[in-house]
């Protein structure tokens, strides 16, 4: 129990943040107004058909094929933290971080290579919170803000795009600079992936896109993939982060209670309206980015400084993003007694990358 509760404290937290306003709030009707079905069921289709792929080692493969190419560590690691980069857009930021960190690990682990791996890590982190924010379906907060708001698919980009465009600048700069051009040889290890099932599942993640994308009703995603994953592989549906899917319930909840609670109301209302972007980019780094666009979205209209600092805010404090905990989890358990070590570089790297986004934005 305990193991569970570390590994879901964010669920846990939304959880018992929702029982409390429950007592403010005591359930009613209205409850029912709270959830955002379609983008609970987007963001379940996404996760299934994801997972599916990643249990045929689509990615893997994918992504071996690329860093294969090149034969020095700058390279190299530029090219994992640009798939990481591109991942994040396509699969969002928490399962491009599960993919492509085991892959790093085992680049740098078997060319000498492991004093690069913090620094490959946090950059990685960086790049699937900062690189999931140019498409809707990139990030949990962009599906939950693209859905509640009905943002236009072109306004959304052209929101997105100049921070987005500055990151990838950033995170390039970072990697010449930090990571010496040193020669090094990747193991080739043949893997085949089944072309048959592969071609299913591309249909299927193409088919949760277009739900995202609004180009066909939400329910024919739930009763599709479901449908042909339960036949193909149950597996995946097994694997889907539901602890994800809690949390967005529970904060659904929460956030429906705070927004009926007078008080709160009003004293958040103030707040976002002298200034939506500074506010939503500081409560991230408290309550994380999925929670703070739950929350806040019920207190303004101005989804365009929300949408932005949910985004940028996803990088700062370890709790920032759902994603830099899976990051920090991952490179601890395999880097004993680094933990110190990994936070302070972390915190000099995330802080700083937080600083210049949140300064650029700023003066758009």
């Amino acid at each position: 129990m305990i193991g569970y509760i570390k590994k879901n404290l964010v669920m846990v937290i939304a959880m018992t943040a929702a029982a409390i306003t429950c007592f403010v709030v005591p359930p009613d009707s209205a409850y029912l107004g709270y959830f955002d079905v379609k983008t609970l069921t987007c963001l379940f289709c996404v996760l299934a058909v994801v997972c599916a792929l990643k249990n045929i080692h689509f990615f893997y493969m994918l992504a071996k094929k690329v860093v294969q190419v090149f034969r020095n560590a700058r390279m190299a690691i530029l090219a994992l933290v640009y798939i990481t980069f591109l991942g994040s857009m396509l699969i969002a930021n928490d399962m491009a971080l599960l993919t492509f960190l085991p892959l790093s690990l085992f680049v740098l682990s078997t060319t000498g290579k492991g004093k690069y791996m913090a620094f490959t890590f946090i950059m990685q982190n960086i790049a699937a919170n900062l690189g999931g924010m140019l498409t809707p379906f990139g990030n949990p907060q962009n599906l939950y803000l693209y859905t509640k708001f009905g943002i236009p698919t072109a306004e959304f980009m052209t929101i997105m795009a100049p921070p987005f465009v500055l990151a990838v600048a950033l995170i390039t700069v970072c990697c010449i600079v930090f990571v010496k051009p040193e020669a090094l040889s990747l193991q080739d290890e043949k893997m085949v992936i089944p072309k048959g099932k592969t071609a299913v599942y591309l249909l299927l993640f193409a088919l949760a896109i277009a739900i995202v994308f609004r180009g066909i009703p939400y329910w024919i995603g739930l009763i599709v993939i479901p449908a042909v994953l339960l036949f193909m592989d149950r597996k995946a549906l097994k694997m889907v982060d539901y602890p994800l899917l809690l949390t967005f319930v529970f904060f659904f909840i929460f956030s429906g209670n705070m927004a009926r609670i007078d008080v709160v109301r009003e004293l958040f209302s103030a707040l976002l309206e002298k200034n939506t972007l500074l506010f939503s980019i500081a409560s991230c780094q408290v309550i994380s980015n999925v929670p703070s666009a739950i929350l806040l979205s019920q207190f303004t209209t101005n989804y365009r400084e929300l949408l932005l600092g949910v985004n940028i805010g996803g990088v700062g404090t370890l709790i920032a993003s759902l994603a830099s905990l899976i990051t920090f989890r991952e490179y601890t358990k395999r880097n004993k007694g680094k933990t110190v070590h990994y936070m302070l570089l972390f915190s000099a790297f995330n802080f700083a990358f937080l600083v210049i986004l949140a300064a650029f934005v700023w003066l758009l």
